[in-house]
């Protein structure tokens, strides 16, 4: 064999072994209808220090105002890096949680004060729409009725407990939620909204232990959530998601 016709023979190899590499994720991305999808991000509101001062110190919650702000924000950043401006994503945002905390920590003082002007402007940074909401029902409306996008995403970060997301624990009422959306309420959403390879995530505590199972019974899809605590620590690098002590399940 010459060394001409080695060359060739080594070419054609090359080429037969390249034409059987799978797609790698940048090629898949690529391939995505961002028109007719949506990522959603759900925040629930932080407790009030008025209320969470009658704990223990170590049983307190929220003494930084933004966990489930900042925990989104990292989100939405890395899917911008991932996807790029197509990517249409929507934030909803539990409003009264955090007019009420913007109150107390106008008075209060703390080193970071929370503000939903600051929301609203990483939202426009990050060219996300951002969704106020006050009741379950707008959550529920939203997931049903999105004119024929499908999510290819859904993610939780706030409270909860094993049966509900608490979206404003310990904000009206001491170690309680008079907004939330339980376990019973999930008959209301519709099959079929979710993209085959849809990410779902809840950075709650507890969630896995009962919620996931009713929430996949009900859309068809299954929910990622925590057997045991979230903690939100890990948020402080603006890096890190939130961590379960304990292990993640669906």
């Amino acid at each position: 064999m010459t060394h001409r016709s080695f060359l060739r023979l080594m070419l054609l190899l090359l080429s037969g072994l390249a034409a059987a590499v799978p797609l790698t994720a940048p090629a898949q991305v690529s391939k995505r209808d961002y028109a007719r999808e949506e990522y959603l991000i759900l925040s629930g509101g932080p407790s009030l220090r008025t209320w969470e001062d009658y704990r223990l110190a170590a049983d307190r919650h929220d003494r930084y105002w933004g966990n489930f702000i900042r925990s989104a924000r990292i989100r939405i950043d890395q899917l911008r890096r991932i996807h790029g401006d197509a990517m249409q994503i929507t934030w909803m945002v539990y409003r009264p949680g955090y007019e009420t905390r913007q109150r107390e920590d106008s008075v209060r003082r703390p080193e970071y004060s929370c503000t939903t002007a600051e929301i609203a402007q990483l939202a426009s940074e990050r060219k996300v729409k951002l969704v106020w909401f006050s009741t379950k029902d707008a959550v529920i409306n939203y997931l049903n009725n999105r004119g024929g996008r499908k999510l290819s995403g859904f993610e939780f970060y706030g409270h909860s407990n094993k049966y509900c997301f608490l979206f404003d624990y310990s904000n009206d009422i001491l170690g309680a939620s008079t907004c939330y959306l339980h376990c019973l309420d999930l008959n209301r959403l519709h099959r079929g909204l979710f993209t085959r390879d849809a990410t779902v995530q809840s950075y709650g505590c507890h969630t896995g232990e009962y919620m996931s199972g009713v929430w996949k019974k009900y859309t068809g899809h299954p929910m990622i959530g925590a057997c045991g605590k979230t903690d939100f620590s890990a948020i402080k690098d603006n890096v890190t998601l939130p961590v379960v002590n304990g292990r993640w399940s669906q």
